[in-house]
């Protein structure tokens, strides 16, 4: 029967294979076999389900039941099991079954549940909701396995119907017949009958089969159907999803769901997208806590989400290029589809990492460990994202944490985070949130390596997403420019810059924002003023005006503060009205159109305006000049608006400043007026003179007059003004012939009405206001020479080349002159110079008094121009000038000048800025000695020549400018009582270029630089050789040694300032080091082009290195040393230049370094140098603790040995004088070095132990011989080192040093004991300095002693551990120390308190380390024993008392 049966069903398996014929047309082709089963039906199937509660229904009504279901069921089983013919009746029973079920609607009837038989008496105690026929007789178990087989018999029939009527599916009815079954009979064999199925039937049946598994198997079979599973999902890609459902549902053992999870994994990279996100939830969810991070590192490695929307990329880039809409329209549900599967992974991930903290922290550690830039993902910044957003476990904090360690290292660069705002854009505007507070975070971040990424934040979030998070964007960078800390407002500004630039029309939503700044101007600097007008006015006034609703509100605050009397607010009302004049007066030659006239008559109002508010001020008048000079330089103005500013400039200077030169200058000064530095001496008559004097004469006069009086005379003129106004009428010049300046080019010759400067020597005979007469005269003469210097440096004619380099030389004399002025005019504060500014008093007068400069400044650092400068710079390229007389009579007074000198460092903020243009200058060659005849006229008159104090002036300059550019400053919080001084004054004009047009600069000066640096060596190498070897021979001239000397420095400082550079290690800028580290290549070898990178670091560092032999300072020897340092980073390999650095740093300290005169270089800087080169000496040595013992073991005893005043003969520097600053560096790397000392390990082998033991030998040697010290120098500065690196060193000891004796004790006792010997020599050592620190009650030694006694007790008691650890216990013996002085003598005044005061009568244990006796050591082999008596401890201390001594 069931063979027979059996053969049925194949046959009609194979017909329904073969044929795909509609439903009906097979269900109406055996409505003519029904009539047949019917009548056998009512035999046994039928009559028992009758009598049971159930009636049979035909069509499509359900099957009745009148009893409640297992009423059913007991009844059915009672019948089959007490019927005369059981068991053969349970075969006639399905038999009917099967036959009643042949007939599709009554197998669909069965299937679906039961209703309750309404009509009948007995309704009320049916459930509302019956189980299907089916179902209740699965119920049975002696019915249940036939039934099973029925019905996975009858599946293959219905496999490829797919859904039916009602979207009813027959193959997944039939498989939820068999779930949560209350026992299955034959679990093993339905599980054999699933899978068979499961390889035999489409994908739709599979699917419902695999997901029903859990719901339908019993637990002892899961294991054997996971290994199933796991073998059809690496062959069937699929059924991934509904495999992974079933395997997460299934109860399996830890192995072999590692077994599961590594097939999943291996199959990742051919899973479909819509089936990852299931796949990758499936991983997470399977993890444990000791695999997670692997797994974690696995899936990051393997989850490609930029192959996901690849194809959406190329599909959307097809769309554009193809003109018909079908391509559109076709890629448009792919890209959505692959957002969303996108968007149901990171789901994925976030509900992972959100209730495991396991996977948090597991992805924080993945993301950690990446060290390549290419090896990052955009799933690491989405997953950061994420873990920020949940904050789960504290997750929060990591994030941040991370991405700024990242950042900061370059290993998250901005390419990464554009690409995933490009493809990722809806996926991540569900985190916008965190991406908001994460730019915040970056953005107010003091390390400034970090703050250009969160702008890149902002910025792609304005871009990428809604209208809504655009406002929210606009609304956090008006926070963070309102917040008042410097670097969060320029980077925030700037984009609000960038914005405005890229997206005018969407920033214009938004520009009521941006103006509520206005309200908030007092915290900003006039840079950041600028920029912000910038914006508003490119917003309101721009060509396409999007934000012209807010133009009346900005026409009100500039008329408001142009009107105001506070300076500060006037100043703000100039930069804000020019900025306004820039934006509605722009060129639009690009758009073909002229400027409307209505818009040319607001920009001439305003112009007219601005000039008549600031004419009451002369400070405002000068800004208002320096403002549109800037403007002129940076922006393209129309035409019309460029020739009306340009006419009225011209023609103002030349009525306001220029007179001609007649016979005499009428009028009454303070000095005898007389004509000066003139340059063009053959058109003396007829000529022109700026008269300065006269202006200056008038302008103190009427100072003191009232406001009424001068009104009523003609316009006042300030010689404050004189060069802003020359600045704008050079650059009006520029813009309006291209570059030339031939109308203008008779004023950098033509000379000035100033005063015969011999008056400079009768300082002590003026009066007070006479004094700073001649003061304010000198610093506007300077000023104007500057200006001169800015507007004509980039002139090529030679002549014009050769009066900028005159102007120079006047410039470093007269600076010379001005040193002496000052000193002699305490309390005087000079003319403001830079007006963007707050007002400069106050910022200098602390510094005004006299100093004396002539011997301790020895590097020249301090100095704007050493005397020297009139020798060789006075009249180098014109004998005939005037200036040659006044220049030359000072001379015989130089050493009274440079004794009496003020230095100029403080006074920087009133000269005006240097353009960068000016260090052109620079690549003119350099003047000699040799090129001078016997009057210190130059013979060479076709070339033009530096000289030193020039070359000093402008490498002073370059460096300061440099180091403001190129040196990133962390961005600080303003403090509470913000300082007066701003670092940025003289700068203005710097500001507004990026650091990397600066690095280009310095780049193109290279050869430059280079060929003085060069003549500086070999300046100093003829030197040596005519003074055989020695720097202060007969022949040195002691001025010119000293220039000299800090050109050579100044130019090692700006290399190694220019290659320190953060930028050069960004992608972008590697060309720009490649062409910088060429240059210096290129002079010691030829063909750098095609060299690598590596190789130009090595021929540059040995270029460098050459300079050794010619150092005439430490200072400057030192700047070699860092530069050769810095040079050693740029290349992959540092480590191989370390040797050759050391052992430089050790040349220079072995060396004897003398002054010109003779005297041995001595000082605070000198001090500053010796310890910064110290230092990177025992950084970069092999064996920092051999260089330690080498200097302190016998350099310092040498230095014991030798007289007062003599030094170490193998270490030159070392002398009682710089002592501290070697035993502060020695403890300092001691220390250091200590902390890096690998620590023990379980897994090191007997030769590992071996060595760290060796090492901590030595260091504690080390340490024992600078503890020792103290006993000699027992100053209390070098207290106060032992104290403070004694305590650290100590702790490191215990942290490192103690578990490694834990481990060697018994294989090497004897070296441990003789190590905690040593140290216990040292410990006792820093007791008695503890003793003699509160003897003397000195505070700065007595904050350490806590601390340091209590690593102390620590020691004694670790001892004590490690002796218990090696079953020694009983060998430790515990007394008190006494306390004792510096000389080992007993504190006296510690008897009688003995009782009283424990903390005197400290518990500090001293250890002396014995071998037990024959019979201990062979008990426990490792025996030590510890005895502490007082009779020991004096005899200890006798002991090292003599070892000092001797």
């Amino acid at each position: 029967m069931m063979r027979k049966k059996r053969r049925s069903s194949v046959d009609k398996g194979e017909g329904a294979t073969t044929t795909t014929k509609a439903k009906k047309s097979r269900s109406a082709g055996r409505q003519a076999k029904e009539p047949a089963p019917e009548e056998t039906n009512q035999s046994v199937f039928a009559v028992f389900l009758r009598e049971a509660g159930v009636t049979l229904k035909q069509g499509g009504t359900s099957n009745e039941i009148a009893v409640d279901q297992v009423v059913f069921q007991k009844r059915i089983q009672q019948q089959l099991q007490k019927s005369p013919r059981y068991p053969v009746i349970v075969q006639e029973f399905i038999t009917g079954l099967e036959s009643h079920i042949e007939d599709p609607e009554r197998f669909r009837n069965c299937l679906l549940p039961c209703v309750p038989r309404l009509s009948d008496g007995d309704s009320s105690c049916v459930s509302s909701f019956q189980e299907s026929l089916l179902r209740m007789l699965l119920g049975i178990e002696m019915l249940q396995t036939f039934i099973i087989n029925t019905l996975l018999e009858k599946l293959p029939e219905f496999m490829l119907d797919g859904t039916g009527d009602g979207g009813l599916s027959i193959p997944r009815v039939i498989i939820n017949q068999l779930k949560w079954l209350d026992r299955i009979v034959d679990s093993k064999e339905l599980a054999t009958k699933l899978m068979e199925l499961v390889s035999v039937a489409p994908v739709e049946v599979q699917r419902d089969i695999i997901t029903s598994l859990p719901e339908i198997l019993e637990d002892s079979q899961h294991h054997d159907i996971a290994r199933e599973l796991n073998t059809l999902l690496q062959e069937n890609t699929q059924l991934t999803v509904p495999i992974l459902d079933a395997l997460s549902s299934l109860n399996l053992s830890s192995s072999l769901l590692t077994e599961v999870r590594g097939a999943v994994m291996s199959t990742l990279a051919a899973v479909q997208l819509e089936d990852l996100p299931m796949v990758v939830k499936f991983i997470l969810h399977s993890v444990s806590a000791s695999d997670a991070y692997e797994v974690v590192c696995n899936l990051r490695k393997k989850l490609e989400l930029e192959q996901c929307v690849l194809s959406t990329v190329l599909q959307a880039s097809q769309s554009r290029v193809a003109s018909k809409g079908s391509v559109v329209s076709a890629s448009t549900p792919a890209a959505g589809s692959s957002q969303d599967s996108i968007a149901l992974i990171l789901d994925g991930i976030k509900s992972a990492v959100r209730f495991q903290k396991t996977i948090s922290e597991a992805w924080l550690k993945a993301i950690e460990s990446v060290d390549e830039v290419q090896d990052h993902k955009v799933i690491d910044l989405l997953v950061l994202f994420i873990l920020h957003f949940t904050n789960a476990n504290q997750s929060r904090r990591g994030a941040e944490r991370v991405l700024k360690v990242k950042v900061r290292t370059g290993l998250i660069q901005e390419a990464l985070l554009q690409r995933t705002f490009r493809d990722y854009a809806q996926v991540m505007r569900g985190y916008f949130p965190s991406i908001l507070a994460l730019a915040q975070s970056l953005l107010r971040s003091p390390d400034p390596c970090v703050v250009p990424f969160g702008g890149h934040m902002y910025r792609h979030s304005f871009t990428a997403f809604d209208s809504y998070c655009q406002q929210e964007v606009v609304g956090s960078l008006v926070t963070h420019v309102c917040s008042g800390v410097g670097g969060e407002v320029d980077m925030a500004l700037e984009l609000l810059c960038g914005l405005v630039t890229e997206k005018p029309s969407e920033m214009a939503l938004y520009a009521v924002f941006v103006k509520g700044i206005l309200d908030y101007m007092d915290n900003l600097t006039p840079q950041q003023i600028r920029r912000l007008f910038h914006l508003l006015s490119r917003l309101a006034f721009g060509h396409q005006q999007q934000g012209s609703h807010i133009q009346d509100d900005m026409h009100i605050v500039i008329r408001k503060q142009l009107s105001s009397t506070v300076p500060k607010y006037k100043r703000i009302g100039i930069i804000g009205a020019v900025m306004i004049i820039g934006s509605m007066g722009a060129s639009r030659l690009k758009e073909n159109g002229s400027l409307p006239q209505e818009t040319f008559r607001q920009v001439t109002a305003l112009l007219e305006l601005v000039k008549s508010s600031s004419e009451s001020s002369p400070e405002a008048a000068a800004l208002y000049y320096d403002e549109l000079a800037n403007l002129i330089l940076s922006s393209s103005l129309d035409p019309q608006v460029q020739e009306t500013i340009a006419k009225s400039v011209l023609d103002d200077f030349q009525d306001d400043f220029v007179m001609d030169l007649g016979p005499e200058i009428s009028g009454s000064f303070p000095f005898p007026a007389c004509v000066m530095y003139n340059l063009d001496e053959e058109e003396s008559q007829g000529g022109i003179a700026i008269n300065l004097l006269p202006l200056l004469a008038v302008d103190i006069q009427n100072k003191g007059e009232p406001q009424s009086q001068t009104e009523k005379a003609h316009k006042r003129v300030s010689p404050l003004c004189l060069s802003p106004f020359f600045r704008l009428l050079r650059l009006c010049e520029e813009k309006q012939h291209q570059g030339d300046l031939e109308e203008i080019d008779a004023l950098l010759g033509c000379p000035l009405i100033l005063t015969d400067m011999v008056v400079v020597e009768k300082m002590e005979s003026l009066s007070k206001a006479e004094r700073e007469f001649l003061c304010t005269l000198l610093f506007h003469t300077i000023n104007w020479f500057r200006e001169a210097i800015n507007a004509f440096c980039t002139q090529k004619e030679l002549e014009m080349k050769m009066k900028v380099m005159t102007r120079l030389q006047n410039i470093t004399y007269l600076q010379t002159l001005l040193e002496r002025a000052l000193a002699g005019t305490p309390g005087y504060v000079p003319p403001v110079a830079n007006f963007d500014g707050e007002s400069t008093d106050g910022i200098i007068l602390g510094s005004t008094v006299p100093v004396n400069k002539a011997k301790k400044d020895a590097t020249g650092k301090k100095r704007k121009a050493p005397g020297k400068n009139s020798s060789e710079s006075s009249s180098q390229l014109e004998e005939t000038t005037i200036g040659d007389k006044t220049q030359q009579e000072p001379e015989k007074e130089k050493e009274k000048e440079i004794r009496q000198g003020v230095s100029l460092v403080s006074y920087r903020p009133f000269f005006r800025e240097l353009d960068m243009e000016v260090l052109s200058v620079l690549q003119c060659g350099m003047l000699s000695r040799t090129l001078l005849d016997s009057e210190l006229h130059t013979n060479v008159r076709e070339e033009v020549l530096l000289g030193p104090a020039e070359l000093v002036f402008l490498l002073e300059d370059m460096l300061r400018k440099l180091e403001f550019s190129l040196t990133a400053a962390p961005a600080k919080r303003a403090p509470f009582f913000k300082g007066r001084t701003d670092k940025s004054v003289g700068f203005s004009h710097l500001q507004q270029r990026s650091p990397k047009d600066i690095a280009s600069c310095c780049v193109h000066l290279l050869p430059a630089l280079c060929s003085h640096l060069e003549n500086c060596h070999n300046h100093f190498q003829t030197l040596l050789s005519e003074n055989n070897g020695v720097v202060d021979g007969p022949a040195t001239d002691v001025q010119e040694h000293q220039v000299m000397s800090s050109a050579y420095q100044l130019l090692l400082q700006v290399l190694n300032t220019t290659f320190s550079w953060s930028g050069f290690s960004q992608p972008g800028q590697r060309i720009l080091l490649k062409k910088a580290l060429g240059v210096m290549a290129g002079r010691l070898k030829e063909g750098g082009a095609e060299l690598t990178l590596e190789q130009l670091v090595k021929h540059s560092f040995e270029y460098l290195v050459n300079f050794r032999s010619t150092m005439p300072s430490l200072s400057t020897a030192l700047c070699l040393s860092q530069l050769l340092s810095t040079m050693s980073e740029k290349g992959g390999n540092p480590a191989a230049y370390r040797e050759q650095t050391a052992s430089l740093a050790k040349r220079f300290l072995s060396q004897e370094w003398v002054t010109a005169s003779g005297e041995r270089e001595r000082g605070n800087k000198f001090n500053e140098a010796l310890h910064t080169l110290l230092s990177i000496y025992l950084e970069h040595a092999n064996d920092v603790l051999k260089a330690v013992e080498e200097i302190a073991g016998e350099g310092i005893p040498e230095l014991l040995n030798a007289s007062k005043d003599e030094s170490s003969a193998s270490w030159p520097t070392l002398n009682r004088q710089t002592f501290l600053v070697f035993y502060k560096v020695l403890m300092a790397e001691l220390e250091k070095a200590s902390r890096k000392i690998p620590a023990f390990k379980i897994s090191d082998n007997t030769e590992a132990q071996s060595e760290k033991l060796l090492t901590w030998n030595l260091a504690v040697r080390d340490f024992h011989i600078l503890v020792n010290l103290v006993k000699v120098f027992d100053s209390r500065p070098v207290l106060n080192v032992c104290l403070k690196y004694g305590r650290l060193f100590l702790e490191s000891f215990l942290k490192l040093g103690m578990p490694l004796l834990d481990n060697s004790f018994k294989r090497h006792k004897e070296d441990v004991q003789s190590l905690l010997k040593t140290f216990q020599l040292s410990t006792r050592q820093l007791h008695h300095m503890c003793g003699h620190s509160k003897i003397h009650q000195d505070t700065s030694l007595t904050n350490h002693v806590p601390a340091l006694k209590k690593s102390l007790e620590l020691f004694v008691y670790r001892v004590k551990a490690m002796l218990m650890l090696n079953n020694c216990h009983e060998a430790f013996w515990i007394g008190n120390l006494k306390n004792r002085n510096l000389k080992g003598e007993e504190i006296l005044s510690q008897r009688s308190q003995e009782s009283e005061d424990d903390d005197d009568d400290e518990e500090q244990r001293s250890a002396l380390l014995q071998e037990e006796s024959g019979d201990e050591a062979q008990e426990t082999d490792s025996e030590e024993s510890k005895r502490v008596n007082r009779e020991e401890d004096v005899d200890q201390s006798d002991i090292t008392n003599d070892s000092d001594s001797n």
